[in-house]
């Protein structure tokens, strides 16, 4: 036998090794103007995958869950995926945040035939065409956007502005918006790009209380959308704020501080303190037996990502490769997860398609 066979078996066991471990790497803004709600999404997650890996993991094997920082940079986002495939051996990428960062990573799925499973946004593109390796669990930000413009409309308030981050994230989520407008038949009083870093919105704001808007509909991260938030009201604008379910999180509460109260953010998964849906009770129960007082909108968005992978993991059986987890996940069909059904196909790849509205009540909670 040669050494060159002996080096390709080598090679061979290791990764035969490496994906037994049932890794998965998670490249995501743990740093920066998503830190919050990327924890969130983060500690739901480990919630199910610590009960899983509790009860014996899935075929007997534990899942490890490889978080790395991208620092919310799309190209930090593909260095660190390409590190976690090549380097890690993951079975998938999972849960990252963004709608640059999630597109960033295509190429680097198809190259290395990996699927992203959950990206942690809502974006068209990621849907629409279906790409075969990408796994969406949550509904889309433009139906969000919508169903947001549309409330707005019925309840008298038709000075709406837009405010959006000039990237794709921004333009997906305002075109959600504006088919909202065209359905109740209004237009924005104002609609401005706003740059994705370090935005001064201390402009903008004064001329949205110059227009009298009664509505704003903030198409940001976290850190911006408050910052937008605080900038309206030093400018004496009263208007409405909406913003979008990537901003569902208790740490975007905390950054608006006193002027939390009335915020709307759109909602991808029910009440978090709904315990009618048995998704919501198992979260809670869980959550509870680790002390927690219980869960928020971004942990739920993890939670319910890690049981459509473990599935997919479960079913992909007990020696598992990327691929047979792609073909796993594409054959799921009403999956329950729990009071809502999850189901993929070769032409669809959009698990969820529920969406919600919650406002900020004067205790600083999500209500519905």
């Amino acid at each position: 036998m040669t050494k060159t066979w002996f080096i390709g078996l080598a090679v061979a066991l290791a990764c035969a090794q490496t994906h037994a471990q049932l890794r998965i790497g998670q490249p995501s803004g743990f740093s920066g103007s998503v830190a919050a709600g990327v924890k969130e999404n983060t500690d739901g997650a480990k919630l199910y995958f610590d009960a899983v890996n509790a009860r014996g993991g899935v075929n007997g094997q534990p899942i490890e869950l490889i978080s790395v920082d991208d620092q919310f940079d799309p190209k930090r986002t593909v260095e660190l995926g390409r590190e976690l495939i090549t380097k890690r051996g993951v079975l998938a990428l999972f849960l990252n945040r963004g709608t640059p960062h999630a597109q960033a990573l295509m190429p680097l799925l198809a190259e290395h035939k990996v699927p992203l499973v959950a990206p942690s946004t809502g974006a068209m593109v990621l849907h629409e065409p279906v790409n075969p390796w990408i796994f969406n669990v949550r509904a889309t930000y433009q139906r969000e956007a919508a169903r947001a413009i549309e409330h707005l409309a019925s309840i008298g308030q038709n000075r709406i502005a837009i405010l959006e981050t000039d990237d794709s994230f921004g333009a997906d989520g305002a075109a959600g918006a504006m088919q909202g407008f065209a359905k109740v038949k209004l237009e924005p009083v104002l609609r401005q790009k706003t740059p994705r870093e370090k935005p001064d919105f201390s402009a903008v704001a004064a001329e949205i209380a110059k227009l009298q808007a009664q509505a704003v509909m903030v198409i940001a991260s976290a850190g911006n959308t408050a910052n937008a938030v605080h900038a309206l009201r030093a400018a004496g604008s009263r208007a409405q704020v909406v913003t979008l379910s990537n901003n569902a999180s208790e740490g975007f509460i905390k950054l608006l501080g006193e002027h939390a109260r009335g915020v709307i953010v759109t909602q991808v998964f029910p009440n978090e303190r709904s315990v009618s849906f048995p998704l919501i009770k198992e979260a809670q129960d869980l959550a509870k037996a680790k002390g927690l007082d219980g869960v928020s909108p971004a942990m739920m968005e993890g939670f319910a990502a890690a049981k459509v992978l473990t599935e997919g993991l479960r079913r992909a059986g007990p020696n598992p490769t990327p691929q047979k987890l792609r073909d796993a996940l594409e054959g799921l069909s009403r999956y329950d997860l729990g009071g809502l059904t999850v189901s993929y196909s070769a032409t669809n790849h959009t698990g969820l398609d529920f969406a919600d509205l919650s406002i900020v009540d004067a205790n600083g909670r999500f209500r519905r």
